[in-house]
């Protein structure tokens, strides 16, 4: 199957993005920096594309300009193992950032991000609408998940 590479349009912070964000994700690294040619739109010799990693993920950043700009349309869902992982990413990622609601934020570049829980999607199984129900009231409410009381609303406690 051919590899698929999620490529992020910045306005002349790709590189400054990827840097950060290799600080928060363990087995992280810049790969590669490519930069304007005299024939390209940016400044000759600044990063046009960054390669890099992000626990194993590849990505391309792109400096192409103001032209567009993230939102909410497109996220990062980031499955933590404990409230630990949670607590980690949601601190580090907003730093800068806006912190929005349900396990949402957006970071200083103005990604997206879901810090949610491993397994979340079980929890909102339409097997059991009921307990589904529980969690998504308890969810609704929240900011930075907490996964004991998501396992809480869960177990209808």
């Amino acid at each position: 199957m051919p590899a698929i590479v999620p490529n992020l349009w910045f306005d002349g912070c790709a590189l400054e993005a990827a840097e950060f964000w290799c600080g928060v994700f363990p087995n992280s690294s810049v790969t590669r920096v490519t930069p304007y040619t005299e024939s390209g739109r940016g400044e000759t010799g600044s990063p046009m594309t960054v390669e890099f990693q992000l626990d194993g993920q590849r990505f391309v950043g792109i400096n192409g300009g103001p032209m567009f700009a993230f939102s909410e349309a497109v996220s990062f869902q980031i499955d933590c193992e404990d409230q630990a992982e949670i607590d980690h990413y949601w601190e580090r990622l907003g730093e800068g950032g806006a912190i929005q609601q349900c396990g949402w934020l957006k970071d200083r570049y103005g990604v997206s991000w879901q810090v949610v829980p491993a397994g979340i999607e079980e929890l909102l199984s339409p097997n059991d609408p009921e307990r589904a129900d529980r969690v998504m009231a308890a969810i609704t409410e929240m900011v930075k998940l907490d996964v004991a009381a998501i396992r809480e609303a869960a177990d209808g406690a």
